[in-house]
C-alpha cells in the first residue's frame, strides 16, 4: 500500500503542469479552507516538452513520434504537416499541502487567474513488426490539439490509497489524419455540457468539460489478481467535429450534445 501511495503522489505531481484554474469548485469551501489555511509548498512552473519517440513493446511495438507539449498554438509547414508548438506552457502555480491524517492535497491554478492555454503536437503513431518482415501500419499522423485547462484538484487519500482528481478543460481545435482508415478529422472541439444550449457562446458555465477520476488498486474479476483500477464517476461535455474528410473531401460535420459518462470503471492488468 505504501508503494501505491508514493506512485499516486508522484503521478499527481507529474500531472500538475497540465492544468489551471477556472470558476469551478471541485472541493467544498470548508474543505478547501482547511487545506489552504495550512502551511505548505508552492511551486511556480513553466515548461516546454518534446519527445522524439515513445515506444510500447509487446511482441511488435507501438511507436508515437515527434511529440511536443507547450502553450500557444500548433505549428504546421506549408504542406499542413505538424512541426511542433509555438510557445511554452507557463503561468502555472502548484500548491501542495499534507494534512494531519496524511492526505495530500494538490491544487493547480494560474498566476494570472486566467485559464492556461496549451498545445500538443504529435507527428505520427504507428504499429510495427519485430519479426524481420518490416511490416508497419501508420495509424494516425499530423495530430494537433489546442485548448485550455481550467481546473486540477488532486487528493491522495491515505485511508483508501486512491488518487482522486477533479479536472476542467476544453479543446478549442483538434485536427488529425487517421491514415489507416483514409479519414481526416478537422476542427474537433470539446466544451462544457451547456455549450450548445448557449448557442455556442463561451461563458464560465459552458467553457469547460468536467470530469472526476479516481485511480487506485483493484481486483480483476477474471483472474482475481491485482489490477490498476480507474473510475470515472462523471464526465460531461459537448463535442463537435467541423468536418470529416474522406479522399480529401468533407462528407459533413457532427456534434454530440450533453455527453455524460457516469459510473464507469476500468481495470488494467497484464495477461499471458
Amino acid at each position: 500500500m505504501k508503494g501505491l501511495k508514493k506512485i499516486a503522489l508522484a503521478t499527481a505531481v507529474a500531472a500538475a503542469p497540465f492544468a489551471a484554474q477556472a470558476d469551478l469548485k471541485a472541493l467544498d469551501d470548508t474543505t478547501m479552507g482547511n487545506v489552504t489555511g495550512q502551511a505548505g509548498v508552492t511551486i511556480e512552473l513553466e515548461t516546454e516538452v518534446s519527445i522524439g519517440e515513445f515506444r510500447y513493446t509487446d511482441e511488435g511495438y507501438l511507436a508515437v513520434n515527434d511529440i511536443s507539449i507547450g502553450g500557444g498554438s500548433v505549428e504546421r509547414d506549408a504542406n499542413g504537416a505538424v512541426t511542433g508548438v509555438s510557445g511554452m506552457l507557463d503561468d502555472l502555480v502548484i500548491d501542495i499541502d499534507v494534512e494531519a491524517d496524511g492526505d495530500a492535497f494538490i491544487d493547480v491554478h494560474s498566476i494570472s487567474g486566467a485559464p492556461i492555454d496549451f498545445a500538443m503536437a504529435v507527428g505520427s503513431a504507428s504499429l510495427n513488426a519485430t519479426d524481420g518482415s518490416g511490416d508497419s501500419t501508420l495509424l494516425a499522423s499530423n495530430i494537433g490539439i489546442e485548448g485550455n485547462l481550467g481546473l486540477l484538484n488532486i487528493r491522495v487519500d491515505t485511508a483508501t490509497d486512491n488518487l482522486i482528481m477533479n479536472v476542467g478543460f476544453n479543446v478549442t481545435d483538434m485536427d488529425m489524419d487517421v491514415d489507416f482508415l483514409g479519414v481526416n478529422v478537422r476542427d474537433l472541439t470539446v466544451y462544457g455540457a451547456t455549450y450548445y444550449e448557449n448557442g455556442g457562446a463561451i461563458d464560465p458555465a459552458s467553457m469547460f468539460a468536467q470530469a472526476q477520476i479516481t485511480v487506485g488498486k483493484g481486483t480483476s474479476a477474471a483472474t482475481g489478481g491485482d489490477a490498476l483500477e480507474i473510475s470515472i464517476p462523471q464526465f460531461v461535455a459537448d463535442i463537435g467535429v467541423g468536418a470529416v474528410e474522406i479522399g480529401g473531401e468533407s462528407i459533413g460535420s457532427f456534434r454530440v450534445d450533453n455527453l455524460a459518462v457516469t459510473n464507469t470503471t476500468m481495470k488494467v492488468y497484464g495477461h499471458q
